[in-house]
């Protein structure tokens, strides 16, 4: 199992970098791989990515979500992950967005690219291209602010 935490500075209020994230749908517009996220009700989502050539789909589960604070999942099948995204406010405009993972990449070529960094460098770059997204808009695209207690 691999933990991963990465974090970005996003010059955006907090609620806004989190109400932008809670738009699982829109991944695909700044995450490596992933092809597709469809949410299927308000704690469940289905996945379609594409890394390395192969085609995997997996569904997740929100596990915990408050709003301006974190989003926590885990997945339901496919590839064994989970983690939680968090927001800081560090100032009224200037938010951290931090992600820790933990993961078990399967078959031999998802280790090797584990072992070799290429999955910490995929998510650092996931959150750089957030951060050029929000930034580079007047607002998020839509807003989740529903609570999901542990």
């Amino acid at each position: 199992m691999s933990n991963i935490t990465q974090s970005v500075d996003v010059d955006v209020p907090v609620t806004t970098a989190y109400n932008q994230w809670t738009q699982f749908e829109s991944f695909p517009q700044f995450m490596e791989g992933v092809e597709e996220v469809r949410q299927l009700d308000a704690t469940h989502t289905h996945w379609v990515t594409k890394i390395g050539g192969a085609t995997r789909e997996f569904d997740a589960t929100i596990t915990e979500q408050h709003p301006d604070e974190r989003v926590a999942w885990r997945s339901d099948s496919g590839p064994n992950h989970g983690g939680v995204i968090t927001f800081h406010q560090l100032s009224p405009e200037r938010t951290r967005v931090t992600a820790q993972m933990d993961l078990d990449p399967e078959g031999l070529v998802e280790k090797a690219g584990d072992m070799l960094g290429v999955v910490e460098g995929r998510v650092k770059g996931d959150l750089q291209r957030f951060k050029e997204f929000i930034e580079e808009r007047p607002g998020e695209t839509g807003a989740w602010r529903g609570d999901v207690p542990r």
